[in-house]
């Protein structure tokens, strides 16, 4: 009796470790023996005729490794042949065609000619290249013929085969070019052009796939759009019900597309079922049914319709009438009720009921008081629309009424409502109209707005001035009487000054035009302080005009005029210059050497006018703040006054003072006349501010006759050049005293101090107005009231508000230390800064209140109730719908966290008004999903990636083109099949249908792919897969007489259980490996 045993890993280990193997019954007659399963290898049969191969098992079922390289001939008869030139084969345009496609395709082409003059032609390479090759030789080598084959017109697309595939392989396969007509040509025919043998390949391939498409059948049926309900029913409940009853799907045209034909397909049985139920349904309502045509308003249409007309299938599902409505274009007002003739009297009612459900209304209110009416931010509309919230209130610009839509019973209290605040507005309101010219309307308005603020702030009212493009001059004012009143006078006078205003042209030479602009344009600004409602335009330098326009009021016109020309006058009389021409040959000598000759004409020159030396008591103290930063100011004074200003030393470094007297030579170098008495030469030196020094010999000049004199040169600021004559060094002057050791005077308590004495020399005149200029410079201090609170904002982020303040109005502004909780902020400066300082101050305290208030103001919330299944689409992809609402309503929208108690609960945060429309907007769009519908199809799970497409981008496309959302099941799902389809209901059909579409092409591509892999698997893959029973766990390969089940030991001496190597065997043993090959 033989033995079974179980080749498992577990009886393995188990022979191998000395224990007895598990032995298992199983059916003998079915295990394969040892040998079967495991054949020895082949070995060389000895005979006397030598080794011979015998055949076994093994090599049978080896199949033959095939190359990658095939090698394909073809013949082109000598007919056919496009090159017929006998004296130029393997040369010519022939030889060419074929290296060139040889380089397209990679193939390697052979030519050869037979005694028939055809050509053979032997291809080599890959097999797509062959294919390739083939194509191109057919087209290029050989002459075309042309067929056409004609089928109907639907089954072109099947030929063509998704993005253009089956075409493609077609044409290869066939070696043929075929041409298709396109969608909008009518024709049915397909042409192909190639060889003969190609186009009957091609003709039976082409009518191949048309007679699997015949298998199955689309059948259109035309019926009257107005029975069209009917046939759907109510909900499209009809309609669903014939498609599951008959198999076959059915596309009913929406009520929006004006088509009468109803389009069946499917098997031809089940068409053909859903067309005969389709017509019988058609001819009983065409039979039974009769019409009733009733007027109801236009404006009450859309109240019977619906929203997205439910209201027409609710008529139908409750009475089986159909109402048809006059499109919205149309300005029919008649209403056609179709059905059984018992039934139009209930269908009637209820579309009378429905159309006076809503009503619309108007209040007579001037369009000027519609923003009163609506509220600071809407407050008043929103109190009326909370309480009604379904009636919708319509304020239209420019027209003096206000629309009331909504149920009668609401409309009727809101018309009230509303009646009664128009009459409040009326007896307490006003307005007035003024005429100005638009060139004066931003003049009106000021600078940022500054001055129609303040009107309005000042008067409370409204002022309405209309923008450049209206090309309007009527400026409307609003609000109280008084006020109105108030702010048209005020209007009125800015008007009618600006109208008085004048423009006057100066005649100023252009060569003084850069010295009253000033360096950097500092002695213009002055002027322009001096008189700030006067402008002034110089004209540009390359344009060589002497014409300066001075433009304001009259009387500031004149005086700036005034006061220009005098300096005008001024800089002529101290510029005057004589043009003397000397050929330049002679220049070095009038110069002499080293100057002298010119040096002596600059020396004999005389001044004309005497000057004073004046003095100008200002405490030490603002001596630093006078001078200004690097000594501007004083040297602007200098400049403008044209006098010499020397400051006393400080009061802790004066000592012995020399005294001395300074002297200046002008621009046109005329020296100072002084009393003089007869002196020798002497060489006197002159010290410049731009660090040179000049030499100057005087000669027979008069000098004071008294003593020797200590001649010594010091700077003087300002001044261009300048000489000192000190006293004699023998006998020097005491201070407050006499000379020659005589005793001082007692020091008079009122005199002032020498340190705070500045010294002015030049004209009388001029040393005065600088005296005053002096003066105007002495800085003063003021105090100012701002609320302890407001500082730290005044300061600014590390001073930085201040600094601004202080560096724009040219101030020094102190604030109190937080400890002090003082009110009160110290402004320092010149007394034409102060007043600018402490406005600027005063402003920015009134914008850091309305801050606060606006603060306040932004911090009002509001929280709506929402569905949490609605949150995602409020969000919007990647939250682009959210991010719109907070953009266009500038507030804050915060949705619940996810541990958050209240899942439900939007908060809005920003100013009221916002928050309101921001809340509107966000229960749009909930009423918008919630009117929304979802319905479930059945789409073969198979098709499911190529509808969604890479990366989302099919299933996108879809979405956007009919505005609904998608959602297929996840992996795992009870029903893989089940496709959710949500949006609007007209919309929804139209997805749905494409989407039946898109399934059946896809089909048919996925069941040719699996017929395809059924070749392909192996034989026991289909079974194995369909098993889907428990299995118990795996017993290994079982075989039968295995080695180590035997009883008995292997025999060690036996060349059959042990063969050695190479040793012959014989010859009546065949093994089933084969003979050997080596």
């Amino acid at each position: 009796m033989s033995s079974v045993a179980v080749l498992t890993q577990e009886s393995f280990n188990e022979h191998r470790s000395g224990l007895l193997p598990e032995q298992v019954g199983v059916d003998e007659e079915n295990l394969p023996t040892y040998k079967d399963a495991f054949p020895p290898l082949p070995e060389k049969a000895v005979t006397p005729e030598g080794p011979q191969e015998t055949g076994n098992a093994w090599t049978s079922k080896i199949k033959p490794l095939k190359s990658s390289i095939i090698t394909q001939v073809f013949h082109v008869p000598l007919e056919e042949r496009k090159y017929k030139d006998m004296n130029q084969f393997g040369e010519g345009d022939q030889a060419k065609v074929c290296v060139d496609i040889m380089h397209k395709t990679g193939a390697h082409l052979e030519l050869s000619m037979a005694k028939d003059q055809g050509i053979s032609i032997m291809v080599s390479g890959k097999l797509d290249a062959v294919m390739k090759a083939r194509k191109e030789i057919v087209s290029r080598l050989q002459t075309q013929a042309s067929a056409t084959v004609a089928i109907p017109k639907e089954h072109h697309r099947f030929v063509i085969g998704k993005n253009g595939e089956k075409l493609q392989e077609l044409e290869l396969k066939t070696a043929t070019k075929i041409q298709i007509p396109r969608p909008e040509d009518s024709s049915n025919h397909i042409k192909i052009s190639g060889t003969k043998e190609g186009l009957e390949k091609a003709k039976h391939e082409i009518l191949l796939i048309s007679a699997e498409q015949d298998k199955r059948a689309v059948e259109r049926v035309n019926i009257d759009k107005v029975y069209h309900p009917f046939i759907t029913g109510a909900y499209n409940k009809l309609v669903g019900e014939m498609m599951q009853e008959t198999g076959a799907r059915i596309n009913v045209p929406p009520p929006s597309i004006n088509k009468t034909e109803i389009v069946i397909t499917g098997e031809k049985e089940q068409v053909a079922l859903a067309v005969t139920l389709i017509k019988k349904v058609y001819e009983e309502k065409k039979r039974n049914a009769t019409t009733i045509a009733v007027e109801v308003k236009k404006s009450q249409h859309k109240y019977v319709i619906g929203p997205k007309g439910n209201t027409l299938q609710e008529i139908l599902d409750r009475t089986g009438v159909s109402v048809e409505i006059p499109p919205p274009d149309s300005s029919s007002e008649t209403v056609i009720l179709r059905g059984e003739p018992d039934r139009l009297g209930q269908a009637l009612t209820e579309v009378y009921a429905k159309a006076n459900s809503y009503t619309v209304s108007s209040v007579s209110a001037p369009s000027w008081l519609h923003r009163f009416i609506i509220g600071k931010k809407g407050q008043n509309l929103a109190k009326i629309t909370q309480q009604m919230p379904k009636v919708h209130i319509e304020f239209t610009e420019g027209e003096d009424k206000i629309t009331l839509e909504g149920p009668t019973k609401d409309v009727q209290m809101v018309q009230s409502q509303i009646e009664a605040i128009v009459t409040d507005l009326v007896s307490r309101m006003d307005y007035a109209e003024i005429s100005v010219d638009p060139k004066f309307h931003r003049h009106l308005i000021g600078k940022g707005g500054a001055n129609i603020n303040r009107i309005k702030d000042q008067y409370k009212v409204s002022v309405r001035i209309p923008p450049d493009n209206e090309k309007s001059n009527l400026i409307r004012i609003e609000g109280d009487p008084q006020g109105v009143q108030e702010a048209k006078k005020e209007l009125l006078e800015l008007a009618s000054r600006m109208e008085n205003e004048r423009t006057k042209d100066m005649i100023i030479e252009q060569r003084f035009h850069r010295a009253i602009i000033g360096q950097k344009g500092e002695k213009i600004k002055e002027i322009r302080d001096k008189f700030p409602e006067v402008i002034i335009n110089f004209p540009d330098p390359a344009q060589k005009s002497d014409i300066v326009q001075l433009r304001g009021p009259r009387t500031e016109v004149e005086k700036c005029t005034k006061f220009m020309q005098k300096m005008v006058a001024e800089m002529v009389e101290n510029s005057f210059s004589v043009s003397v021409p000397i050929f330049k040959q002679f220049h070095k000598n009038i110069i002499g050497k080293g100057g002298a000759n010119i040096k002596k004409v600059s020396s004999s020159l005389t001044v004309t006018h005497l000057e004073v030396t004046m003095e100008c008591v200002i405490p030490q103290k603002f001596h630093r703040s006078i001078m200004g930063p690097k000594g501007a100011r004083i040297q602007q004074i200098t400049r403008d006054h044209n006098v010499q200003i020397k400051f006393p030393e400080r009061e802790d470094q004066q000592g012995k003072h020399l005294q001395s007297h300074c002297f200046s030579s002008f621009t046109n170098y005329k020296l100072k006349i002084f009393k003089a008495i007869s002196c020798k030469i002497l060489k006197l030196t002159c010290f410049v501010l731009k660090k040179r020094k000049l030499s100057y010999d005087f000669r027979d000049c008069p000098i004071l006759s008294t003593g020797p004199f200590k001649l010594i040169t010091i700077p003087i600021s300002n001044c261009e050049r300048g000489l000192c004559l000190a006293a004699p060094a023998e006998a020097p002057v005491q201070e407050n005293g006499e000379a020659n050791g005589d005793v001082k005077e007692p020091v008079d308590p009122a005199a002032p101090k020498k340190c705070d004495v500045i010294v002015l020399s030049g004209r009388k005149e001029r040393c005065e107005a600088a005296v005053e200029a002096l003066k105007a410079l002495v800085p003063v201090t003021i105090e100012v009231e701002v609320p302890f609170e407001l500082h730290r904002y005044i300061i600014g982020q590390k001073g930085s508000g201040i600094r601004k303040m202080m560096d724009e109005f040219e101030v020094n502004i102190q604030v109190p230390a937080p400890d002090l909780q003082s009110d009160i902020i110290s402004i320092t400066g010149l007394s034409t800064h102060l007043d600018r300082a402490k406005e600027g101050l005063l402003e920015r305290v009134k914008e850091l209140q309305a801050e606060q208030e606006d603060r306040a103001l932004r911090s009002f919330k509001l929280t709506i109730t929402v569905d949490p299944k609605y949150h995602p689409k409020i969000i919007g992809r990647k939250g682009a719908i959210i991010t719109t609402i907070r953009t266009e309503h500038d507030v804050n929208i915060q949705f619940p966290e996810k541990n958050d108690e209240n899942q439900d609960q939007i908060t809005i945060t920003g100013y009221e008004q916002n928050a309101m429309s921001a809340r509107d907007a966000i229960q749009a769009i909930v009423d918008e999903l919630e009117e929304m519908i979802s319905e479930d199809i059945t789409l073969d799970s198979r098709v499911h990636a190529r509808i969604i497409g890479a990366r989302g981008k099919g299933i996108r496309k879809i979405m956007d083109e009919f505005k609904v959302d998608l959602r297929f099941p996840q992996s795992g799902a009870a029903d893989p099949n089940l496709v959710t389809v949500t949006g609007r209901p007209e919309m929804v059909d139209e997805a749905i249908d494409h989407l039946l579409n898109l399934e059946e092409e896809y089909m048919a591509d996925v069941v040719e792919n699996e017929s395809k892999m059924a070749y392909m698997k192996p034989s026991g893959t289909a079974s194995a897969s369909s098993d889907h029973e428990p299995r118990g766990p795996s017993k290994g390969f079982v075989v039968r007489e295995a080695p180590w089940a035997t009883d008995k030991a292997p025999d060690m001496s036996s060349s059959e259980d042990f063969p050695s190597f190479g040793a012959p065997v014989a010859a009546a043993k065949a093994s089933p490996w084969g003979p050997k090959r080596f």
